[in-house]
């Protein structure tokens, strides 16, 4: 879940200044309490859980409690196997490739390849763990965002599913917090915006402005703004073929 408890790394952006390491510390004291596992999570783990309830440490505690108590019931072993989300995988939806301009992993996900009719939400969730904490290994030294290009080339009704949105969403927010820098969302049909208007309410405010719908005819110049050619997937004219999440 992190390094030692108690280490100073030098995460995203810095600190903002004494305050926060103050809060931040006095944060660690109030979790170990509560949970001694807390001992074992990094501060700038504990710095994402205060800084997404604005640095109110009552409620990044009570966050950050909740996700531990969360990870022990739900990823018991510490990770999610490939046995456990085979036929999530199987659908070739997830890929993980390349780097944007800081350094921050990238993830591709193809919305159109979602089978809703054969899902099980359970295993449905344990792959978007499995995606996001792939991702995670992935970061550089310093880095603590990941960036994903949402591609629903082919989405239809098929693919819809509000409840395993919600589910993604829910699991993004609530344990992944402080994790999303942008997303990219492509080749995005007329139809899913009836999707979208459901989703949209359980989007904190935060994320939305993450979150940059491109049009075809402008999409490789939209990613040359964060991505080097270099770095891009070879289908939207970059150079760097998509890996499947499974073997990054």
């Amino acid at each position: 879940m992190g390094d030692a408890g108690g280490q100073r790394m030098e995460g995203e952006a810095g600190w903002n200044g004494g305050p926060e390491r103050k809060k931040v510390a006095l944060m660690r004291e109030y979790v170990e309490r509560e949970d001694p596992a807390a001992k074992d999570v990094d501060d700038l783990t504990l710095r994402r859980f205060l800084r997404a309830r604005d640095l109110d440490i009552s409620k990044g505690s009570s966050l950050f409690l909740k996700y531990l108590k969360w990870r022990k019931t739900q990823v018991p072993r510490g990770f999610i196997s490939e046995a456990e989300v085979q036929h999530e995988l199987s659908q070739e939806k997830l890929f993980s490739q390349g780097f944007d301009k800081t350094g921050h992993p990238i993830g591709v996900i193809f919305g159109g390849r979602h089978d809703y009719s054969k899902r099980n939400i359970e295993e449905f969730r344990r792959v978007v763990v499995y995606g996001l904490d792939k991702l995670c290994t992935r970061m550089p030294v310093g880095k603590e965002k990941f960036v994903f290009i949402g591609d629903l080339e082919g989405w239809c009704y098929a693919n819809s599913d509000i409840r395993a949105y919600l589910a993604a969403l829910e699991i993004m927010q609530n344990y992944y917090p402080e994790r999303l820098k942008k997303v990219f969302m492509i080749h995005v049909p007329s139809m899913f915006m009836k999707a979208w208007k459901i989703i949209y309410p359980f989007i904190d405010d935060n994320t939305k402005q993450k979150i940059v719908f491109v049009d075809d005819k402008n999409l490789k110049a939209a990613l040359l703004e964060d991505i080097e050619e270099s770095q891009i997937p070879d289908i939207y004219g970059g150079k760097l073929p998509l890996v499947p999440v499974q073997n990054t």
